[in-house]
């Protein structure tokens, strides 16, 4: 029989050098402060620097509420790092994920079983949230006194955590929980000095944020040859953010490049799509279907989905193709492979990144063909059909996510290479409107004061 986890011997925190929330080399930005599409307010800011992982650290720890809203604080959680003493206490058991570390390893340390772990990951097939633990995530492990794990807690960033909550004595439920949020417009503006990349990181956007910038209009200039010393940029990046403070998750609204007396811009519609100034759409249309031929639909998308394996009630997030084991896979719309991985219950399986708010899964496969960080155009070969992890028989299990979120890729609105919709298009007009009064004012302020974004500090 298990033993309990006991209660650490307290110790003093150790404190570390305060690192500087502002970088202004890097992060000289102009922040649009909008009230639905007018512009309240613009003021010179300095973005912080934190990453989604790093942006908020809890003094004691984070526990879930019976309402399922965000994380509360608590001061009754006990560091997993600390040395043990002879006295057996349970307790939830805060832990920081550090570079490295594993769910297994964690588990070990708490001395919970395989088998726990299993029954965890088996109710994390349809989000993998657990598959790549990233450092600065947090997880709450709350232990009752015969050692048994009844709920882990995930906080993968501000604002959002899962809980998985034992339900029997083999299952585990999900509970995927999402603090309301807000985006938050920031304007960059800069020159072109040496390459794109690097005039736009001096400016102060991310590596990610650039490259995003670059697919967008991949399809309209070359960004290597067409651009002159000179020429002028500005860029709108929506950043999320909660109560708690920024997610970590931006989007491109607005990016605009003045080459000579050329001008090429994109702008972002609500249908997470890019079009020009005058409502053309600047992508190329996504697939509906992962593969050349027609397959069956073994298992729709269906948020009350009973299980085939467990009986129980789980939520499908995506669409279920029966095929043989070695059909060629393709990538629905042009991206960036952001994950690839193995999960027990998953199989192998890959995740694309696309331009705008889309992004696409495909699992339980016999062979990938693409690595972490490749780009990948639409209809690309990215892996073979299989039937790996849990599964009732050969199958590919495709999903597609908007903003974050599971919809069905059957039936949502995906980029189609058209314009925006008559109906929709004064609307969007008037978006454009104050995007372009965005960058305007911004190019405006910057000249006004003279504000270097050379990257100099003075």
């Amino acid at each position: 029989m298990s033993t309990a986890p006991r209660r650490p011997t307290p110790r003093p925190a150790a404190t570390a050098p305060a690192a500087p929330l502002f970088n202004r080399r890097q992060r000289l930005i102009l922040a649009v402060l909008a009230t639905g599409l007018g512009i309240s307010s613009l003021a010179l800011l300095l973005r912080p620097d934190s990453a989604p992982d790093t942006a908020t650290a809890l003094p004691a720890g984070v526990t879930a509420t019976e309402t399922g809203t965000a994380p509360t604080l608590t001061d009754e959680l006990l560091p997993l790092d600390e040395p043990l003493l002879d006295v057996a206490e349970t307790g939830p058991f805060l832990h920081t994920i550090a570079p490295g570390e594993t769910l297994s390893e964690l588990f070990s340390r708490h001395e919970l079983d395989r088998a726990t772990m299993q029954a965890v990951l088996a109710a994390d097939e349809e989000l993998l949230a657990l598959d790549i633990l990233r450092p600065g995530q947090m997880l709450v492990f709350d232990i009752d006194e015969q050692g048994s794990l009844q709920r882990l807690t995930l906080r993968l960033r501000p604002g959002h955590v899962v809980h998985y909550q034992r339900v029997d004595g083999d299952h585990f439920e999900f509970e995927d929980v999402r603090s309301p949020s807000e985006w938050r417009d920031y304007v960059f503006t800069g020159d072109i000095q040496g390459s794109f990349f690097l005039s736009a990181r001096r400016a102060g956007l991310s590596d990610a944020e650039i490259a995003r910038a670059q697919r967008i209009l991949g399809e309209k200039i070359d960004f290597r040859r067409d651009l002159r010393a000179g020429d002028r940029f500005e860029m709108v990046v929506g950043q999320e953010v909660t109560d708690e403070g920024p997610t970590g998750h931006t989007r491109v609204e607005a990016l605009r490049l003045q080459l000579g007396r050329r001008t090429v811009a994109a702008y972002l519609h609500d249908d997470s799509n890019y079009y020009d100034e005058d409502g053309d759409s600047l992508g190329r249309a996504f697939l509906r279907h992962p593969m050349q031929s027609q397959h069956r639909i073994s298992s729709p998308f269906n948020l009350g989905r009973l299980h085939p394996v467990t009986g129980r009630v789980a939520p499908h997030h995506g669409v279920d193709f029966a095929m043989p084991v070695g059909t060629p896979v393709l990538t629905t719309g042009d991206g960036v492979v952001t994950r690839v991985g193995n999960h027990p219950f998953a199989g192998r399986y890959v995740e694309i990144q696309h331009p705008g708010q889309f992004k696409t899964r495909y699992l339980h496969l016999s062979r990938v063909l693409v690595r972490q960080g490749e780009s990948v155009s639409r209809g690309a070969r990215i892996a073979l059909s299989g039937n790996t992890g849990r599964t009732t028989g050969p199958h590919l299990h495709f999903e597609l996510h908007i903003n974050q979120r599971p919809v069905n890729p059957m039936t949502a609105h995906i980029p189609t290479a058209h314009s925006v919709p008559a109906a929709q298009l004064a609307e969007f007009r008037q978006r454009v409107e104050n995007l372009v009064a965005s960058m305007d004012y911004a190019e405006q302020f910057l000249a006004l004061h003279e504000v270097d974004t050379s990257g100099n500090d003075s």
